[in-house]
C-alpha cells in the first residue's frame, strides 16, 4: 500500500469515528444536575447527622452521654446495614 493512501484511509477512519462519537453524544438525554444547596438541605434534615454533630462538639464527655451512645449505635447499624437494635437506658436495666 502506498503511504499517501494509508494516510488518507487513516484520516477517513478517524473522521468516521469522530462523527459517530458526536452523534452518540448528541442523542444522549440531559439529566438535571443536582444543586449543592439541595444536597445541603437533605443532609441538614437528617436527625442522625445532627446528633453526630452534637456528640462531636461534646468531645470527651460524649463517651459517657447516653444519647451519643445511641447515636453511635444507630450510625454503626446504618453503616453495616443491620436492623437497628432497641436501646436500653442504663437506669432501666434488662
Amino acid at each position: 500500500m502506498d503511504g499517501k493512501l494509508l494516510a488518507r484511509l487513516g484520516a477517513v477512519v478517524f473522521v468516521a469515528i469522530a462523527i459517530t462519537a458526536t452523534a452518540i453524544e448528541m442523542s444522549r438525554k440531559e439529566t438535571a444536575p443536582v444543586m449543592e444547596s439541595e444536597r445541603a438541605v437533605k443532609i441538614a434534615r437528617d436527625p442522625l447527622r445532627e446528633g453526630q454533630r452534637r456528640c462531636q462538639q461534646l468531645g470527651q464527655a460524649a463517651a459517657s452521654d447516653f444519647e451519643c451512645m445511641r447515636v453511635w449505635a444507630e450510625t454503626r447499624d446504618r453503616f453495616l446495614g443491620r436492623a437497628p437494635t432497641p436501646a436500653v437506658h442504663p437506669t432501666e436495666g434488662p
